[in-house]
């Protein structure tokens, strides 16, 4: 039992490395990615105190050096996903009870695990596997991840000082209890943090987790899991199964004890659970918790008062950080006549001046490679459409290469139609499109921004006329759960930019905040009376 109101170690957000030339964190990287690299992993699946290693295996290989393979991971059948879902069910009975601030402790030294004997571990990883830079990969797989831990517990700790006023005579209290029945996390290839917070926010108020990663993240995934385990979680708390996306759904979905899924990922697989779980709804012993965050066509729009190296700088950044690879990553942009040719000018000289995409081992290499084949071919077949479309032209990149690595060059296509296909369709690669519009249509344009998108995950507004970034945050107050006013719609900071969007984004509950930790709890009120009555008669029967 709890013997006092605990305080946690107060949240800051882990300072990022700089990775310079001659500092310490780079060699280390680079020795841990050379090991990775020359090294074999085996990734098992965790279900409970055991590593199964089911014989039927895939390569691991990284998306720049595709012949190259660093290892395997172990499918799951079945059986195995039953299993870990009674494993899950077994393990909730103890720590559902565990008193919340050894919760807490277990992801608190998670966190200094990694910001210190993991932090390199963690980021080799990810430049391996899903071929971020190092800058990428330190700002996901170091900081952002040690950051849901840190606050995740802290935010925890004011859910439960969140209590209701008690009268005379009473004494009303609140239980933040964890859900009956188990959690199911999906976790996407594109952030290793989060693949981590994920299952963990869901565990760290009480639950129990069957966690499937992306196929593409297994190798940073197991870093996760070491660190976890390291860190003292105990057995069957997250168990994490690899395979076969349908099989392993469909049996979660298919149990009684069903009570949440945590997801990240497309639109359509999100529809898709959700129509599933609706489908299956009588089979649950409570109504599952549906927490998703999905796809984006996340955009910028420029104001003719914006100035043109800010407005470039947001397009480079936005756009290409990561091949464009991130939910958030600005992928339509709305630039005033009056400007267009200079910053179209700026960011043609900024993509001009990346290095050829290329390994992240090669640190003067800003892009590497999209994650797959599967999305390779998808990009290269939208930029062969560009060069043929008449109302569509590349401006700069239109170049790709997959006999090495899944190469995209950074694409800018400029089109004089709003509705144009890159303009609407999630893409998730380096390629922007740009749409110029007459200074007077301002407003009207800020309808087209509205209006073009099924989603509303993040957006960006560049202008110094206040007046007009007045009007652009109303006008776009439904199109981006994630708004930002003279900055690129990226780089959402744990603790400052909760993250989310809504429409065909997701269910906006906020990752990095106590709003999400809120889904995963069922609050139980507990009123406490005194001095019972024992006449059912009030005064006013006199």
């Amino acid at each position: 039992m709890a013997k006092g109101f605990f305080q946690v170690p107060t949240a800051i957000n882990e300072p990022v490395k700089s990775y310079a030339p001659g500092t310490p964190e780079r060699e280390e990287v680079l020795k841990q990615y050379k090991a990775y690299y020359n090294g074999s992993v085996d990734v098992p699946l965790y279900i409970g105190a055991e590593e199964i290693r089911t014989g039927n295996t895939k390569k691991i290989t990284p998306p720049h050096d595709h012949k190259h393979v660093v290892g395997q991971y172990h499918t799951a059948e079945k059986k195995h996903v039953e299993q870990a879902i009674q494993n899950c069910l077994e393990s909730r009975k103890k720590w559902a009870a565990l008193t919340w601030e050894q919760r807490a402790a277990i992801f608190l030294k998670a966190a200094e695990l990694i910001a210190g004997p993991y932090r390199q571990k963690m980021n080799a990883a990810t430049m391996m596997v899903q071929s971020k830079n190092v800058f990428q990969a330190e700002i996901d797989a170091a900081c952002e991840i040690i950051d849901f831990l840190r606050f995740n517990v802290e935010y925890m700790s004011q859910i439960y000082m969140e209590q209701p006023d008690s009268a005379e005579g009473i004494w009303n209290r609140v239980e933040y209890r964890p859900l009956e029945g188990f959690i199911y996390a999906i976790t996407p290839f594109n952030f290793t943090a989060i693949a981590g917070n994920l299952p963990a926010s869901a565990a760290m108020m009480g639950n129990v987790v069957v966690w499937k990663p992306s196929d593409s993240q297994v190798f940073s995934a197991k870093v996760i899991m070491d660190v976890f385990k390291e860190a003292g979680l105990p057995d069957g708390v997250i168990n994490m199964v690899t395979g076969d996306p349908v099989m392993i759904t469909n049996t979660i979905l298919d149990n009684a004890d069903f009570s949440g899924i945590h997801f990240t990922g497309s639109t359509t697989v999100f529809k898709n659970l959700w129509k599933q779980i609706g489908t299956n709804i009588e089979k649950y012993k409570t109504y599952p918790r549906i927490v998703g965050e999905t796809g984006g066509k996340d955009f910028i729009i420029a104001h003719p008062s914006a100035k043109v190296e800010q407005v470039a700088t947001a397009i480079t950044r936005g756009a290409f950080e990561f091949q464009g690879q991130k939910c958030s990553a600005a992928s339509r942009v709305y630039l005033p006549k009056s400007t267009a040719t200079e910053i179209l000018k700026l960011v043609k000289k900024d993509v001009e001046s990346f290095n050829k995409p290329g390994s992240p081992e090669d640190f003067s290499n800003f892009i590497t490679a999209v994650i797959h084949e599967g999305a390779f071919d998808k990009l290269a077949g939208y930029i062969d459409q560009a060069k043929t479309d008449a109302d569509a032209e590349i401006v700069v990149g239109g170049g790709y290469d997959k006999s090495v690595g899944y190469f995209i060059e950074p694409t800018v296509i400029l089109t004089t139609n709003p509705k144009y296909v890159t303009m609407e369709t999630e893409l998730f690669g380096p390629v922007v499109t740009v749409y110029i519009y007459e200074d007077a249509d301002w407003s009207e344009t800020l309808q087209l921004v509205d209006n073009t998108s099924i989603y509303a995950l993040t957006g960006a507004v560049l202008a110094s006329d206040r007046y007009a970034i007045d009007e652009a945050t109303k006008a776009l107050e439904n199109c981006a759960g994630n708004f930002y006013i003279n900055d690129k719609p990226t780089g959402a900071v744990v603790g400052q930019q909760p993250f989310g969007g809504a429409r065909a984004s997701g269910t906006n509950d906020k990752a990095g905040s106590a709003q999400n930790l809120l889904r995963w709890v069922s609050p139980r009120l507990i009123k406490e009376t005194f001095v019972t009555p024992e006449n059912y008669r009030y005064p006013f029967l006199g």
